[in-house]
């Protein structure tokens, strides 16, 4: 199988090693408001990944964490009245029904950042003591001069880090900071938010060292592959493989696999821009199997706009298969589509063509977690 790894910038031959697990950690939901499409479509890219691996006997161990704390939840919570946990397991319901849905297989794990404090805060110690973090007032940045892979995730040049920073909660006008680019392991936390104990006072986790400490406790300290939405790769991806590096000595992910964005009017859905087509609506519209078809007609590595005019295109598709019935038409060119980088649209189209000639293809559907 091959696929399109971030870091080497090509696609790539994965290294698959027979008879051993491939474990995949993909970053999982913020749970302060519903699942959207940009969510689905990563989720559904990595389902079909592993699917894939599995039919070619491949034993995946999926991980998918859930950040129940962090700057968004809180403020979320603190607008609702609400504490952060009582609104992080209403969302945890509501995403995993829809992800269910749609035919997403639950991941082997669904940790979340408040189980792994005690792991944090190991890792945070054992940054400090090596000499790639600081502390300052209770505040612990990791220092990015001290591990000289940083920037080899995203390939960026120091400007656009910086400004992405600046744009995705990177704080690097923090005057606390050694360099602008350096992020927070450990914080103080507000008054009224969750707090935990440690050596350098009470405080919450950053974002980044949530994912080293579960990808780790999960998984071990190396991961086959690591992902989520291409709007990851920098900071938190970038972020969270220095700190993982500097702690390991050896580089944390051999494979890193991103999807693109999904686009309304041009505009990539984001739940702080509100322009947001939720799962849960579309359920009440088609069958869940459309939603997904509508997902799986775009290459995950692109980004896409999403219209009504997919769904419907989704929705014919969805007949064309019922109608031809069972059978294994297809099957050996959607194996071969998505060895050749999750070439989803193609599958589908080999599909189509099967279908049209009066084979049946409940099989080589079901390879792809459509259920006709």
């Amino acid at each position: 199988m091959r696929i399109y790894d971030t870091q080497a910038q090509r696609v790539v031959d994965l290294e698959l090693r027979p008879g051993e697990e491939i474990k995949i950690y993909t970053c999982g939901i913020t749970p302060y408001d519903a699942a959207h499409l940009g969510h689905a479509a990563v989720y559904v890219t990595f389902d079909v990944l592993a699917r894939h691996l599995e039919r070619h006997r491949q034993r995946a161990r999926c991980v998918r964490n859930v950040t129940d704390v962090d700057d968004d939840i809180l403020r979320k919570a603190r607008e609702l009245g609400t504490n952060y946990l009582d609104l992080a397991a209403m969302e945890i319901a509501q995403f995993d029904q829809d992800m269910t849905a749609l035919g997403v297989r639950r991941p082997a794990v669904e940790p979340r950042a408040t189980s792994a404090i005690a792991e944090i805060l190991s890792l945070v110690q054992d940054l400090v003591d090596s000499g790639h973090a600081y502390e300052v007032d209770g505040w612990v940045y990791f220092s990015v001069a001290s591990e000289p892979t940083f920037g080899s995730i995203s390939h960026l040049d120091r400007d656009t880090m910086i400004a992405l920073a600046r744009e995705r909660g990177g704080d690097p006008d923090d005057p606390r900071k050694h360099d602008p680019l350096d992020f927070v392991l450990w914080q103080p936390s507000l008054a009224d938010e969750p707090a935990w104990e440690s050596r350098f006072g009470p405080g919450r986790p950053g974002w980044h060292i949530e994912c080293s400490a579960l990808a780790m406790r999960e998984l071990g300290p190396v991961v086959d592959i690591h992902g989520g939405g291409s709007d990851l790769i920098f900071p938190h991806h970038e972020c969270e493989a220095a700190q993982s590096r500097a702690i390991t000595g050896e580089p944390f992910v051999r494979h890193w696999v991103h999807v693109g964005m999904v686009r309304l009017d041009g505009v990539k859905m984001s739940k702080s821009l509100g322009n947001l087509v939720f799962v849960r609506e579309l359920l009440k519209e088609v069958p869940a199997a459309v939603v997904r078809l509508a997902l799986l007609s775009q290459h995950y590595r692109t980004s896409w706009d999403w219209t009504g005019g997919l769904l419907e295109e989704a929705r014919e598709r969805y007949g064309l298969w019922r109608a031809a019935g069972t059978g294994d038409g297809a099957v050996d060119e959607v194996d071969a589509a998505l060895d050749n980088d999750l070439d989803t649209p193609g599958a589908l189209e080999a599909i189509d063509r099967a279908a049209r000639a009066g084979r049946g293809v409940s099989e080589a559907a079901r390879m792809l977690g459509v259920e006709l």
